[in-house]
């Protein structure tokens, strides 16, 4: 770790809950992230939750009101779980990168993916997560959190829908939200929605729900 990223160990609570946690995030200055960034933006869901779903970073809506995926990609994520059949309170929500990285184009605030050095400074919090909620399976949504969770570039063609038990707890690879909301022929979003929705319920299926 860098001076300037010296990573998320220090602010994590010893044998913390997940109130605990929650109330230790806005300290972190694991990374630069945190300075530009309105706020941390850290998880909902409780603690005895069967799914753990790991998106890749606050967006803009989320970062302004300190909730993950409350944007479009959220709506359309919440959306999908109820079509899978899975009960949100078996669901904890959460993000590979606490602070929105974004760059500035006048008055607007445009994403920026957060590089690998900050899913490294960040991945104590996503441990600290794991071990507090001991969920029976991690969904990763998207590349970014797929190496957040695996530790490893993951490729998500190849990949994707698949139980992976070379972690505890396995996981599981899908595409983000946000990438259907980028499709742009109407047939191609469907296609892909039904496909979110197939790999969450492989996933709820794989969690004994």
């Amino acid at each position: 770790m860098s001076e300037e990223r010296p990573g998320a160990d220090s602010w994590i609570p010893e044998d913390p809950d997940l109130p605990a946690l929650r109330a230790a995030a806005p300290a972190c200055r694991g990374c630069e992230l945190w300075e530009p960034a309105t706020q941390v933006v850290f998880s909902v869901g409780a603690d005895s939750a069967r799914l753990m779903l790991v998106g890749e970073q606050p967006g803009d809506q989320e970062d302004r009101a300190g909730r993950p995926f409350v944007g479009p990609a959220g709506q359309l994520l919440a959306r999908a779980v109820d079509e899978a059949g899975i009960a949100r309170g078996d669901v904890y929500v959460t993000n590979a990168v606490k602070h929105f990285r974004f760059t500035r184009r006048g008055a607007r605030r445009i994403h920026e993916k957060p590089g690998i050095a900050h899913i490294d400074a960040c991945r104590p919090w996503l441990r600290a997560e794991l071990a507090v909620v001991r969920p029976r399976l991690v969904v990763c949504l998207g590349a970014t959190a797929a190496r957040a969770v695996l530790g490893r570039e993951a490729r998500i063609g190849a990949e994707r829908g698949q139980v992976l038990d070379e972690t505890d707890p396995p996981a599981l690879i899908t595409a983000h939200p946000s990438s259907l909301l980028r499709t742009r022929d109407p047939a191609d979003r469907e296609a892909g929605f039904a496909a979110l929705v197939a790999d969450l319920r492989t996933a709820h299926g794989a969690a004994g729900s």
